[in-house]
């Protein structure tokens, strides 16, 4: 059978890893301009100015000391106030993916570029103009937008003025926020993805924090929620013709042993990691398996009836997800372990592959997870990232040859078509991130993912420039026969 015609093919990319000019047209800045570079091995920072006049940096799970207030400081470099400045660099970038054949861009627009501080009654004008630029450009080149609408890009006066998700103001703030959006680009853009890998808030809580975190990740999440809802209702109301999506951090996971205790733990990290948000996106209710994980920490959540009857108004039309790895999961000691997705350890499957990061490449898990998703909401997926972060060597002649990286998507797309074939209703493939950009875990540009080579480096330097990688004509060609020639 193969992929249906009209399938969408292309590249995802983030408002805030790719356009760089943070502080240029009236943007206000986001949590990610006060945020370091790091490694493999050393956590990113943010940087912060303290009550006393004090410089300090905080890793992602430590909150701002009292009286303190977010800064950006003179000793530390910040990858993402110059991303690969897209912003300027837009009709270039757009050319070539239309090169490459793409019918689908998946990008984010940022917050604090419509709404400096998430507070004003107006947007910036500059921003929308921005924006409409590129979408119009895209629309030249026969490119579908793909549009998040939150990618990891509250305004930072909301982070720190109002303690970001966990206090119920941002709900209605966001919903302003979409509400512009699905006005302004109405008829430019029909696909939308409400909050990028919503469930990592829950994800990448280690379970040894304290319960007031899981307090406050549960509440996050509930206020995420009801505003996708709303936003959902909304866009639908704007234009019956948008689509719009949740979008999750897709994990296969494994039992590690045959024992059952590892099988039943697998089960409930699959219910807290996968099900949960996607259950209450599609679904529009939470699933009878949440007061346990609520009760696990003794999380009690500010829920009102308006909330559930806006969860229930809003559900989601298309499941999108992100796939790069998947993970074991085991009640026993274990010795061998891998470092896994922001900086966060996990146990070493026998059977796979490794990137240099730690990540497991398994192609097979996203059969397994585009197989048990659309069995569990039957609704249409698209994979809205896959790919591999690498180093990746200029020639003398400036030729690159990333044969793993063609490897790595040879081998994914074969296991996607395998579960086309065996039913899944599959609308689009957006590969990470077509052209090399800021890695959001480790804040790198070492850490490459594109088909499309740019000259920029971790210690800030580079013209910018953009050539092609053995990858880019490797996926023109797989564009242009729907999949079906991977040599």
């Amino acid at each position: 059978m193969g992929f249906k015609k009209g399938f969408l093919w292309g590249g995802a990319t983030a408002a805030n890893q790719l356009e760089g000019a943070w502080n240029l047209d009236g943007r206000g800045p986001a949590l990610t301009d006060v945020t370091t570079g790091g490694t493999a091995t050393e956590a990113r920072k943010i940087t912060y100015i303290d009550k006393d006049g004090n410089p300090g940096t905080l890793t992602r799970l430590e909150k701002l000391p009292e009286g303190a207030h977010y800064a950006v400081l003179d000793d530390y470099l910040y990858p993402n106030h110059d991303g690969i400045d897209f912003y300027h660099h837009y009709k270039e970038d757009i050319e070539l993916f239309a090169e490459m054949g793409f019918s689908v861009f998946r990008m984010s627009i940022s917050w604090s570029r419509i709404y400096p501080t998430g507070l004003e009654e107006e947007p910036n004008q500059k921003g929308i103009e921005f924006y409409r630029n590129v979408f119009n450009e895209l629309r030249k080149h026969n490119i579908e937008p793909l549009v998040t609408i939150w990618h990891f890009d509250t305004p930072l006066y909301l982070e720190e003025k109002l303690g970001d998700w966990k206090n119920r103001e941002l709900i209605p703030l966001f919903v302003k926020f979409a509400k512009t959006c699905f006005t302004e680009f109405k008829g430019l853009v029909k696909y939308w993805l409400t909050f990028n890998e919503i469930n990592n808030t829950i994800n990448f809580l280690p379970d040894n924090m304290p319960d007031e975190y899981f307090q406050e990740a549960y509440q996050h999440l509930h206020n995420q929620f009801v505003a996708s809802a709303k936003a959902v209702k909304i866009g639908h109301e704007i234009d019956p013709e948008n689509k719009i999506g949740c979008m999750i951090c897709g994990i296969t996971y494994y039992p590690h042993t045959d024992d059952p205790k590892d099988i039943l733990l697998n089960r409930y990290k699959w219910e807290k990691g996968i099900f949960y948000c996607g259950d209450v996106q599609c679904f529009g209710k939470y699933p009878t398996y949440a007061q346990k994980l609520w009760d696990e920490h003794n999380v009690k959540l500010d829920i009102t009836e308006d909330d559930i009857q806006s969860l229930k108004e809003g559900t989601v039309d298309i499941y999108t997800f992100s796939y790069y790895m998947s993970m074991s999961v085991t009640t026993h000691p274990v010795e061998d372990e891998t470092a896994g997705n922001m900086v966060r350890g996990g146990i070493k499957n026998q059977y796979l592959t490794y990137s240099d990061w730690g990540w497991a490449s398994d192609p097979d898990g996203l059969q397994y997870y585009l197989e048990m998703i659309y069995d569990r909401y039957e609704r249409p997926l698209m994979v809205v990232e896959n790919g591999l972060g690498a180093y990746d060597k200029v020639e003398e002649d400036g030729s690159i040859h990333d044969d793993y990286r063609i490897d790595y998507l040879r081998k994914h797309i074969k296991t996607m078509k395998k579960a086309v074939d065996n039913g899944v209703d599959l609308w689009a493939y957006t590969t990470w991130g077509p052209i090399d950009l800021v890695s959001a875990g480790t804040g790198e540009m070492r850490k490459r993912y594109g088909f499309i080579y740019v000259d920029k480096h971790d210690d800030g330097s580079g013209t910018m420039a953009r050539s092609k990688k053995d990858s880019f004509y490797w996926y023109k060609k797989v564009i242009e026969s729907n999949g079906e020639d991977l040599d």
